[in-house]
């Protein structure tokens, strides 16, 4: 009989609690990303984490079958078990680097992107049998996510809003839009007007701000100068 399968019963029921633990921790996580309507939400983060354990199982057990005794075999004629767990950390790169977007001068997805590499390190920490530290990380994560993400600070709180609008064209309202974007003091990032044959100004403006433009502001800064054929207030990150 192979010697995996001569493991003891009580080191099965381990690998199953590092599993269970895997997708709670994976879980943790990932709700708070699917209340936010990210890219990967719940299923992923539970799917990256318990995989993650899983390899990192194999990595270590998986090789018992090359053991001289309680000793395994090193070298080109036997196993490495950290080269399984050194792959995950390469692979669930290009997982992250699927969920990142860039759309003109606003990069979306760097946080999620970040909490799936942080999920498959909390899976290979769970599936090395380290519980305090996989459940520790999938604290400290959960709280990061969750909390400073009422508290920004600095550049992480500046939203990009991309706001769009037609209006008649004229000298007063080109100078009205510079002085309502003044006034609310942004960053201006790009702008682009295009005209149209019926006289109206298509105006794409991208900002970056620390609150929320809404479109009644925009609204009643226009109403005032001519006639408004559409508006809108798109936010490209939060």
């Amino acid at each position: 009989m192979s010697l995996l399968m001569e493991l003891d019963i009580d080191l099965y029921l381990d690998f199953t609690l590092r599993l269970v633990l895997a997708c709670a921790c994976g879980a943790l996580i990932g709700f708070e990303r699917t209340k936010r309507f990210k890219e990967a939400g719940l299923r992923t983060h539970i799917i990256v984490c318990l995989a993650a354990a899983l390899m990192m199982i194999v990595s270590k057990y998986g090789f018992a079958d090359l053991a001289n005794g309680t000793n395994f075999i090193y070298g080109t004629h036997g196993t490495d078990p950290a080269r399984i767990a050194a792959q995950v950390i390469s692979g669930i790169s290009f997982l992250g680097a699927g969920i990142i977007f860039h759309n003109n001068n606003s990069v979306r997805g760097l946080t999620t992107a970040a909490g799936i590499w942080a999920t498959a390190g909390i899976g290979l920490a769970l599936g090395a049998g380290m519980y305090y530290l996989g459940i520790f990380v999938t604290i400290v994560v959960a709280v990061v996510q969750l909390f400073l993400y009422k508290y920004l600070i600095g550049a992480d709180g500046l939203k990009t809003n991309q706001i769009t609008f037609s209006v008649i064209n004229s000298e007063e309202v080109r100078k009205a839009v510079k002085d309502f974007f003044d006034s609310l003091n942004v960053e201006v990032m790009e702008t682009k007007i295009e005209y149209d044959a019926n006289g109206y100004a298509n105006y794409n403006i991208t900002v970056r701000t620390n609150k929320q433009i809404t479109i009644d502001e925009v609204n009643e800064m226009l109403m005032a100068k001519g006639e408004v054929k559409q508006i809108s207030v798109v936010v490209l990150k939060s």
